[in-house]
């Protein structure tokens, strides 16, 4: 038996790293697993580091060839470097990767390199050497849901992986599923030349979503040029030297039809990952979706082992899987780690940005929750005008009664920012009057949600 550790991480992405390196500010003697060449796990080497460095990079390219000649910026012959922008987004990754490195050595958190694999309670193997520790926690994440009678190949069919990597900007993207995923790296291609088609099985995109906010979302991306095949299911894949041709059939029923692509990205969401992890053989017990489930403090049935972030219930998100590693660490500690469900921020990256957070109309309408809403658009925002962004607007959402934030969906310009204020504000309790009696700058972006709140009582400022 090799060294022994009070906590064995295993996983490296946003959830594992920060639950290591709280258990080892903490005093605990900690390890983190992780079989890549690099820390930081899906997240920063092949999901929201590599697609936000993406997805900036297209939006400068496309600021460029349309619109800097509005402000005066006369731009000629603006040419897409494709192999440099990917270059650049190589070297995003690597700076965030060293950074956890850094981060371990400067917090003392030993990396074990290799595929870990729990052995018992309190023995993790790695790539042939067993470890001794007193907890144990599955960080594991998640990996791209397959579809079935579409072979993915990361080449003419890809997941999110292989769509990061492309060397040529496709003729004709077709993107299976038109959730975060999809629509983000949709926008990216479809800014640097591609045509993109978004084929969804439901009647609408972003699943989940307050729908009056998605239904304008969806108009502005269609203006912006992506195609929306919706109520639309794709059973067979075929790929050929020519391309990619997809059998489309209506959700409900009716003749199929087919459709020719270039190249095939299949986003229809991801789901836990646990192979080869060696959970089920022990007894930890996993649900329906082939999550491992815990309880309120993250405990599996089997003590000493616990499991945070995509691999158990709940957003799959990076900041929700962060926030459950610290509240773990801080519990392992004998503190009281705690997160609210009830608030963790959504945000789709695209431009406008959507943001959420709490709940949608449609929810609190099923609950019988009776509730007052502020609007305020972005054609009305100083900063918006000047900006020349002013697509979208702010959304709050209010108890009837007692003013209290239920729910706030931003759809506009860097709305991924904006919501923070909203999350604050509603972890604190508080209320749409409170939010309007803030003090807000001008001119700034933060004034649509300052008269979106005073909206709520109908004494909007500047509309």
């Amino acid at each position: 038996m090799s060294e022994a550790f009070d906590v064995i991480v295993i996983g490296s992405g946003p959830g594992g790293y920060v639950c290591a390196i709280r258990a080892a500010q903490l005093g605990m003697k900690v390890a983190c697993v992780e079989k890549r060449a690099t820390l930081g796990g899906t997240c920063l080497n092949v999901g929201c580091i590599p697609s936000k460095a993406l997805l900036h990079s297209s939006e400068n390219f496309e600021a460029a060839s349309h619109d800097f000649a509005e402000h005066g910026v006369m731009v000629d012959g603006v040419k897409l470097d494709l192999a440099r922008m990917q270059a650049r987004k190589g070297e995003v990754v690597t700076a965030n990767t060293r950074g956890v490195e850094f981060l371990f050595r400067k917090n003392k958190v030993t990396w074990l390199k290799g595929e870990g694999r729990i052995a018992a309670p309190g023995r993790v193997a790695v790539d042939g050497t067993d470890y001794e520790t007193k907890n144990i926690v599955i960080a594991t994440g998640s990996e791209s849901m397959p579809l079935p009678g579409v072979a993915v190949d990361e080449k003419a069919i890809v997941t999110s992986t292989g769509a990061l990597e492309l060397d040529k900007v496709p003729g004709h993207l077709v993107v299976i599923g038109g959730g975060v995923i999809g629509l983000e790296l949709g926008s990216v291609w479809r800014r640097l030349g591609a045509e993109v088609t978004v084929v969804e099985f439901l009647d609408h995109i972003v699943p989940g979503t307050d729908r009056e906010v998605g239904r304008q979302f969806e108009r502005i991306l269609a203006k912006q040029g992506l195609k929306f095949r919706l109520s639309t299911k794709v059973t067979a894949a075929t790929a050929g030297s020519d391309g990619v041709t997809l059998t489309l059939e209506p959700a409900k029923g009716g003749p199929a039809e087919t459709l020719k692509a270039d190249v095939v990205l299949v986003a229809i969401g991801r789901r836990a990952f646990t192979a080869g992890l060696g959970a089920a053989e022990i007894g930890v017990a996993l649900d329906e979706r082939g999550r491992v489930k815990t309880d309120g403090h993250y405990a599996t049935n089997i003590p000493g082992i616990y499991a945070i972030g995509d691999v158990i219930a709940g957003p799959m998100l990076a900041h929700k899987a962060e926030d459950e590693g610290v509240a773990l660490a801080e519990r392992l500690a004998g503190q009281a780690g705690h997160v609210n469900y009830g608030v963790i921020p959504g945000v789709v990256y695209t431009w406008p940005e959507l943001a959420t957070v709490g709940q949608t109309e449609e929810q609190l309408k099923a609950a019988g929750v009776d509730y007052r809403i502020g609007k305020f658009p972005f054609t009305a925002n100083g900063r918006a005008r000047a900006m020349g962004m002013t697509d979208g607007f702010v959304k709050l959402l209010a108890d009837k009664k007692t003013d209290r934030l239920l729910g706030a969906h931003i759809l506009g310009p860097d709305a991924g920012t904006l919501i923070a204020e909203i999350a604050l504000a509603m972890e604190f309790g508080a209320s749409a009057e409170d939010v309007a009696r803030t003090c807000h700058a001008h001119p700034s972006l933060n004034e649509a949600v300052k008269e979106a709140a005073l909206a709520v009582d109908g004494r909007a400022l500047h509309i």
